[in-house]
């Protein structure tokens, strides 16, 4: 037999034996050392194969993937450079959670560092960011196949959470006819008529019960809502309006913010005088916007302080006195039943809605960033989902707008880098084809333009809107010299979308007023189509002017 089959089936045991661990889509880059790999999961009926040419962009695709289904999803790339381009979104699953399996190929030990080309040092690439982390031998006989399985199930059950690096050398040749069967797989005949994984690891996770709960729902509690999932959301606000606690929210927290525009509200003497009263603060989910928020969080004093998340570590960054309870959020809910209690915080209530009302009628029918944010439930479509870029936008809408519950949310909240954002959304569409609504900054698109080629496949409706304030314009809110911030921070490109919406075959609208873009959107929702690009011409630092000027007002209440 060639060494170029045994590759092969040496493959086709590393992807079935992740099949049985709940794997089923597979993002492949072109290569020629993964052939092995792209072979094997092609010729795997059950796993779903999408291809992209960039590797950095097909990193964050299947990110989006992943936050989407809920299950591991793979990447396979050649070996080289192309394994680098995978960090970012390695990083970015490492801190949110999904778990990605990057299969990178690369070349045997003998070809490392002599020379040869396309050859680095990938064993150790990532260091410690994936949660785990493999380095197989090249394929040989000498090991058994049992080995192999055993070794793959081992890594997957000790996954949690986040991104499980799988270095694959390839000896050459790479090519060559694959059989059906070989004496090397024999071992494994049984397994390959069943579905279960080789070696199986306990799956039991945790409550992380609190035995004094019956006291602490007694006490004046708070709640500060951050990344959860839909259900999730729904079923926070639902627990803490039973308690008579008040929520915070962010963006991500799919709760419907009961109370909005907290990175206003929370400036105010009256309110931080109301909430200093809280005995204990319960946190859900991590990755908080608010700037106001993160300051309140630093400088509160409750007995305790309570965070529950599924993903584990302290994400506390002002490390409070409390309990860290890792735990699904549902499960933990379940655990930790609500009872009725008459709300302790009535006066926040009045505050908070005269807050909102102002921001409405400041914002009502404007066409500015600022003012886009605040409406943008108006453009959102009926049973879709929205995802939110980075930097200055999603501030703008935590800070603006009041987002419906349990209506799915989706960002890169965990290193919030503006890198692979167009990627992420093209995999979060291509997971469930819902209806969708990205909107990012200009430069956000930029820096990852090849990812509009994503959008092409037209799986369901989708809107991408740019906001082009021509720059970084969340620096403009910096402290630093007014030359030295537009050069070196904001660095204005005088740059349009309209010819990048069609080299990539998309549709383009750049309405100039809010009327036109409201039209623009819903015809669309009604009407489908190809993907449409909907570029906003705002005026450069206004939605940070905005945001700057409402929090001052809000500091003189």
């Amino acid at each position: 037999m060639s060494h170029s089959v045994f590759n092969r089936q040496w493959a086709e045991v590393i992807l079935e034996a992740l099949t049985r661990h709940g794997l089923s889509h597979v993002c492949i880059a072109p290569g020629s050392r993964s052939t092995p790999l792209t072979l094997a999961a092609a010729a795997n009926c059950k796993l779903i194969c999408h291809t992209h040419y960039d590797e950095r962009g097909l990193g964050y695709f299947a990110l989006g993937l992943a936050k989407v289904v809920s299950k591991p999803v793979a990447v396979i790339v050649t070996s080289g450079t192309a394994v680098a381009n995978l960090y970012p979104a390695l990083i970015e699953a490492g801190l949110t959670g999904e778990n990605i399996i990057f299969l990178t190929a690369d070349r045997p030990a003998e070809l490392i560092d002599c020379g040869a080309n396309q050859a680095i040092r990938q064993s150790a690439i990532f260091a410690d960011h994936p949660a785990q982390t493999l380095t197989l031998p090249s394929p040989t006989q000498n090991i058994s196949a049992q080995w192999l399985v055993s070794t793959i199930d081992n890594a997957m059950n000790n996954l949690s959470h986040g991104a499980l690096h799988i270095n694959c050398p390839f000896a050459e040749p790479l090519y060559g006819e694959a059989s059906t069967q070989i004496d090397w797989q024999n071992s494994l005949a049984g397994w390959w008529q069943s579905s279960t994984p080789w070696l199986q690891g306990d799956v039991s996770r945790s409550l992380a019960l609190v035995t004094d709960w019956h006291v602490w729902r007694q006490k004046k509690g708070l709640v500060i809502a951050g990344r959860m999932r839909p259900d999730e959301g729904a079923q926070v606000a639902q627990w803490a309006e039973m308690l008579g606690w008040p929520i915070i929210s962010d963006v991500l927290s799919q709760t419907g913010q009961p109370l909005p525009c907290a990175d206003l509200w929370l400036s105010i003497t009256a309110v931080k005088n109301i909430l200093q009263n809280a005995q204990l603060v319960v946190q859900f989910g991590s990755s908080l916007t608010s700037k106001r928020l993160l300051e309140w969080q630093a400088q509160c004093q409750p007995e305790e302080y309570w965070i529950i998340d599924h993903i584990p570590g302290r994400l506390d960054p002002t490390n409070h006195r409390g309990r860290r309870l890792v735990s699904s959020v549902s499960n933990w809910l379940i655990a930790h039943p609500a009872v009725a209690c008459l709300p302790w915080a009535n006066a926040l209530i009045a505050i908070v809605n005269s807050v909102y009302s102002g921001v409405t009628q400041q914002f009502e029918h404007q066409f500015s960033e600022a003012a886009i944010a605040h409406q943008l439930t108006q453009l959102l479509p009926t049973n879709g989902q929205l995802f939110v870029g980075n930097s200055l936008i999603v501030r703008l809408i935590d800070t603006l707008s009041q987002l419906p519950a349990s209506y799915p949310i989706y960002s890169n909240r965990g290193a919030s880098g503006i890198d692979g954002l167009i990627a992420t959304l093209a995999g979060v569409q291509t997971a469930n084809a819902k209806p969708t609504l990205g909107i990012i900054g200009d430069i956000s698109a930029l820096y990852d333009l090849n990812s509009l080629n994503l959008l092409r496949a037209g799986l369901a409706p989708m809107v991408l809107i740019v906001v082009n304030n021509n720059g970084g314009q969340i620096f403009s809110m910096l402290p630093t010299p007014e030359v030295e911030r537009e050069r070196f921070y904001c660095m204005p490109h005088q740059l349009q979308f309209k010819h990048a919406a069609a080299m990539f075959g998309l549709s383009y609208a750049a309405p100039s007023n809010w009327h036109e873009l409201k039209e623009t959107i819903n015809n669309y929702w009604q009407q489908g189509g190809k993907a449409l690009m909907v570029e906003l011409l705002v005026e450069g630092d206004e939605g940070a002017k905005t945001l700057n000027q409402l929090v001052n007002q809000m500091m003189q209440l």
